[in-house]
């Protein structure tokens, strides 16, 4: 279990990082949009839109990064967990129907291509190539075990291939003269927006409809549970995502029946296992007694049962 002052000092420095990476990505876009309308070029344009939604990312990450960072209160039991996750989900939706209207604008581009100015793609694109970068190795660290991170952190991924398309389309069409490739382009960063989008459209509506964890079966950690010394079996068994890298679990497990003080030490194990093997930190264990007579056909029928509600 982290401390809170850990966890605290880890919210502090990654929201340093998404607020620098905030102020240098809205300054980019305006120096971007600008250059794409005094280009003529509609890879710019589209570049530009999706660096503005991936502010917008990092703006909703940052807020976000913020709200988790807050303890529960009464209203709020669980915390600000879900807050990251909805900033990804919203932020993956707008880029989705931004990649509608460059496919759109690109489709119409193609049909009557304009001329552009490639020097002018090339030098902005390689500048905002070094800046995804920058901001890309800022983020790699956290990205690994945060959604809303993770989101972010793949929006930056995107765009730095976007800008090395753009610079490779630039000097094509300086050596080449053939406008077509702007459009070309466009449809190329439309369909990757989809692309980068959709993982993370999918993983947090899965937490936010509660579904199972990434990775995890239900199997699997009910053969977990029932290899533990004094557990017969496990039912009612549910586990779900408070927000990203935080899971919770509630079941009923059925033990033989024992003094207090060893379904105590049971109930200890479970937790462990459930901590070290799944990642669980938040269960809620409710024990169900039965009275087992030693025969050549195991537990018999419940002589009685009565309910223990763990909490953990």
């Amino acid at each position: 279990m982290h401390s809170h002052g850990h966890g605290h000092c880890h919210h502090h420095g990654t929201g340093a990082i998404l607020r620098w990476s905030l102020i240098a990505t809205t300054l980019f876009v305006v120096i971007e949009f600008i250059a794409g309308i005094q280009a003529h070029s509609l890879a710019l344009l589209s570049d530009a839109g999706h660096n503005f939604t991936d502010a917008l990312a990092l703006g909703l990450a940052w807020a976000a990064n913020y709200l988790q960072a807050r303890p529960a209160d009464e209203s709020r039991t669980y915390g600000y967990h879900r807050a990251g996750v909805l900033s990804a989900f919203v932020n993956a939706l707008t880029l989705a129907v931004l990649s509608v209207w460059i496919l759109y604008e690109a489709v119409l581009r193609l049909r009557a291509p304009e001329p552009v100015n490639e020097i002018t793609m090339i030098v902005v694109s390689a500048f905002g190539l070094a800046v995804n970068a920058a901001i890309m190795i800022a983020l790699r660290a956290a990205s690994r075990n945060d959604l809303n991170i993770r989101g972010a952190f793949i929006h930056m991924l995107g765009d730095a291939l976007g800008s090395a398309a753009i610079i490779a389309g630039a000097i094509f069409i300086r050596f080449t003269g053939w406008e077509r490739i702007d459009p070309i382009l466009s449809i190329g960063l439309a369909l990757l927006i989809i692309y980068t989008a959709w993982d993370i459209v999918r993983e947090s509506l899965n937490i936010l409809l509660e579904g199972l964890p990434r990775g995890m079966k239900l199997a699997d950690v009910t053969a977990a549970a029932k290899d533990i010394d004094g557990v017969l079996d496990v039912h009612d068994l549910h586990i779900w995502s408070l927000g990203s890298g935080a899971h919770a679990l509630s079941c009923h497990v059925l033990i033989e029946d024992v003094p207090p003080s060893a379904s105590d030490s049971i109930l200890r194990r479970i937790n462990n296992m459930l901590s070290q093997r799944f990642a669980i930190g938040h269960t809620t264990i409710q024990f169900e007694h039965m009275s087992c007579s030693i025969s050549e056909t195991g537990c018999a029928i419940p002589v009685h049962d009565h309910h223990l509600d763990h909490r953990h």
